[in-house]
């Protein structure tokens, strides 16, 4: 039977102080069936540069056929404000705004867009929708957390996505020059692991069909920088026909990773023209970043530098560049095992 992590640590607590005896080891504790469950380490969001903040608002909304209806008839400069609350339901953006006068639609923790169910779905859909700022609130329940599709110049900041189905924010269908900053992603893959990244850049080869009319889906220029992410597969995964993004001051824990095999590191880089920068990362199964040639050409001409790598029991290196072409500086830094698989930093 497992129990309440608090009402177990005081229950171990009471028996510790009358015999002066610890009953357990570091993997939990165990008194006559009863199984101490060792909470995550808490996921702590960076502070950083270039946050967005949200003006006074131009609409209030309550519950979730209001906040439809202003997204639906949302026009440039507006600003919706989330009061604390449950919005049960799928919520879509088909209106821009534009680069002077965005969108704002801006929240706290407590206002939750919750979808329902991890098996279908997207909690909120940029669907051909630029110029917007989704702002502080939480996404929770759906088979994919937040969605752009051909968004351009949208900023997606201090949202805690969670309890996901596969993966928590994703680019693609030619989403350029977004801005993915300071959101804390967990609970990813709850309806397969092996989908559950974090931030997914662009779309695989395989989907191109289905996700960009057959077209190499050229999500570019987008900056994801400042997340705390504990994904089940990739926290951040870099499809290939994306190029020119920055990848800078996320935080990384792998503790949960490894929904499939090919989920053993941090940060999956099939793009090219990449800057890896200043990110954090603790326990992984393999390497703590990848590159991978899908298509030929790609994969290459990325720059990794001043990374902190703790493989904390991973088989692999720090930065594996199965690719080549690419720059590894050596202010990259590794504990628990070496930089490279092969070659030199520079």
């Amino acid at each position: 039977m497992k129990v309440d992590i608090k009402l177990a640590m005081g229950l171990v607590g009471s028996l510790v102080m009358a015999t002066g005896v610890w009953l357990g080891g570091a993997g939990g504790t165990e008194l006559t069936g009863l199984q101490l469950v060792s909470a995550p380490t808490p996921l702590v969001v960076p502070n950083g540069p270039g946050k967005v903040r949200c003006p006074q608002p131009t609409k209030i909304v309550g519950n979730a056929n209001e906040l439809q209806r202003a997204i639906s008839s949302a026009r440039a400069g507006d600003v919706i404000r989330l009061r604390p609350g449950i919005y049960r339901g799928r919520f879509v953006a088909q209106k821009s705004g534009s680069r002077q006068q965005p969108i704002y639609l801006c929240g706290t923790p407590t206002s939750v867009l919750d979808g329902g169910g991890v098996k279908k779905g997207y909690g909120f859909h940029l669907n051909k929708a630029s110029f917007w700022r989704l702002v502080g609130f939480t996404v929770r329940n759906s088979q994919k957390g937040v969605m752009g599709d051909r968004t351009i110049g949208s900023t997606i900041q201090g949202l805690t996505v969670y309890n996901i189905g596969d993966e928590a924010i994703h680019l693609r269908n030619f989403s350029s020059a977004n801005i993915v900053q300071y959101n804390k992603i967990y609970n990813t893959g709850l309806r397969r692991a092996k989908f559950g990244e974090g931030v997914y850049l662009g779309s695989a080869k395989s989907n191109w069909n289905q996700a960009s009319g057959g077209r190499m889906d050229q999500s570019n220029n987008n900056l994801v920088r400042g997340n705390a992410i504990r994904a089940t597969a990739e926290a951040i995964d870099i499809k290939e026909g994306t190029s020119g993004g920055r990848i800078i001051g996320n935080v990384f824990d792998g503790s949960v990773m490894g929904g499939d095999q090919v989920n053993d590191s941090w940060v999956d880089v099939k793009g090219n023209n990449y800057l890896i920068e200043g990110n954090s990362g603790k326990k992984t199964v393999m390497d703590g970043f990848q590159t991978h040639e899908i298509i030929d050409g790609w994969g290459t001409g990325n720059v990794f530098r001043k990374n902190l790598i703790n493989l904390a029991g991973g088989r692999g290196v720090g930065i594996n560049d199965t690719v080549g072409g690419n720059t590894i500086a050596c202010s990259n830094k590794v504990i628990g095992g070496p930089l490279l698989k092969k070659g030199s930093c520079s």
